[in-house]
C-alpha cells in the first residue's frame, strides 16, 4: 500500500473480491469506462501474481455484464498501460474497460492500434 497513490485507497468501489476491485474512471472516455485494479499496489501488469490476474479477469467479466445491462455498449476497449513510455500516469495497475459505442469514433477500425496513430488503419 502507498499513501500517495489514488488507487490504495479505492472509494466508490462498484464490484470488489478479495484481491481486486472496479471503479469508474475519473475522466472517462466514454459513459460507463471503469477501472479494475488490484488491491496490492504494484505499478507493473509483469509483476501482478496470477492469482491477481485472474481476480481482475473475474472483475472485467461482471463489470462487463453490468454494463451490458446498464449503458448497452455495442463494443468493448480492454486495455493496460505499462509505463510511461505506453501512457501509464499512475503507476498501480489498471486495467480499462471502455464501453464503445456505434458512431463514437469516426472509423474505430484499428481500435487499441490508435495508441499510435499512424498504425492505426491497416
Amino acid at each position: 500500500m502507498s499513501t500517495d497513490c489514488p488507487f490504495c485507497q479505492p472509494t466508490g468501489m462498484l464490484l470488489e473480491n478479495d484481491l481486486a476491485y472496479a471503479i469508474r474512471d475519473q475522466s472517462p472516455v466514454n459513459p460507463g469506462h471503469l477501472l479494475v485494479l488490484p488491491r496490492r499496489h504494484v505499478a507493473d501488469w509483469f509483476d501482478t501474481s496470477a492469482q491477481e490476474r485472474q481476480a481482475m479477469f473475474e472483475l472485467a467479466d461482471a463489470a462487463k455484464a453490468w454494463l451490458d445491462t446498464e449503458f448497452h455498449p455495442d463494443g468493448y476497449n480492454l486495455g493496460i498501460n505499462v509505463g510511461d513510455t505506453a501512457g501509464q500516469t499512475i503507476f498501480h495497475v489498471h486495467l480499462h474497460l471502455i464501453p464503445r459505442f456505434r458512431g463514437d469514433v469516426a472509423n474505430p477500425r484499428g481500435g487499441v492500434r490508435g495508441v499510435i496513430p499512424s498504425k492505426q488503419n491497416y
